[in-house]
């Protein structure tokens, strides 16, 4: 009886013993996959950010060029244009009022 007792327990452990290793592989596979994870993570993190900073320079470039557009418009129809003289009439008039302002706000 003793001996089949034994037996039992032996068989118990081998049993644990098998469960136990399963268990570190499967979690070494998981830590594994984290690790990959956290690597492909940081890749996307620095892409996302190249992107960010080539959209803002993008952005930057589009605002230039507007201003560029605005100032040709505007030069164009002061040399004469008459579509678009009146546009410049008003961007002279928008002009010489922010100047005001800004002139009174000085004053003060």
């Amino acid at each position: 009886m003793l001996t089949l007792c034994k037996c039992i327990a032996f068989e118990i452990m081998s049993e644990l013993v098998k469960v136990v290793d399963s268990l570190e592989n499967k979690i070494s596979k998981l830590l594994h996959k984290l690790e990959l994870l956290h690597q492909a993570n940081t890749k996307l993190e620095d892409e996302l950010g190249s992107i960010k900073n080539d959209r803002e320079a993008v952005l930057d470039s589009v605002s230039v060029w507007e201003e560029k557009y605005n100032s040709l418009k505007l030069a164009n129809s002061m040399l004469g244009s008459n579509t678009n003289k009146t546009e410049a009439k008003l961007k002279i008039n928008t002009l010489i009022r922010e100047l005001d302002h800004c002139i009174a706000q000085l004053a003060e």
